[in-house]
């Protein structure tokens, strides 16, 4: 297996960053029509946005020098729960294990303990690698239309 690294990002690697959401998360948004909150959805503008929050940091995953994904890390550092939203691995290299090494790396940086996320419901193989990974459900989950609900995760 390849041992992943994580870049952190730049202003000038937003647009990057953008086109890597878009392309990740559209056969999600074609499959779902979640056109109000999927990230494949979002404008770069939105990424710049919150790139530019104080308590937010967008990482590259970087695999033998390969950008394989990103994950953004939100760390409002006020006791409340740290959280990932959103990361995503590009198609040609999921199932590599790569999105599971970039969270427990995060968790490294940010400590392994208080942190959310969530995810869709409907795919089967993101809740198998968060509970895998020691996140368990909440218990709410949020109906979006009649294809896809929302489950929200804590670790603590």
């Amino acid at each position: 297996m390849i041992n992943i690294g994580l870049r952190p990002v730049v202003r000038e690697d937003i647009e990057t960053v953008w086109k890597m959401q878009v392309k990740a998360f559209s056969e999600l948004l074609e499959k779902y029509q979640d056109y109000n909150m999927s990230p494949a959805a979002e404008s770069m503008d939105k990424i710049l946005a919150r790139f530019e929050q104080p308590w937010t940091t967008y990482y590259f995953i970087l695999a033998e020098d390969e950008k394989v994904g990103a994950i953004r890390v939100v760390d409002k550092k006020d006791g409340s729960r740290k959280r990932i939203s959103p990361i995503w691995i590009m198609k040609e290299y999921r199932n590599k294990g790569y999105a599971q090494q970039a969270i427990l790396a995060v968790e490294k940086i940010y400590g392994a303990d208080h942190w959310c996320l969530d995810t869709i419901l409907q795919e089967k193989g993101n809740l198998h690698l968060y509970e895998k990974l020691g996140y368990h459900q909440t218990g709410r989950i949020d109906k979006i239309n009649d294809r896809m609900d929302i489950v929200f995760y804590e670790k603590d």
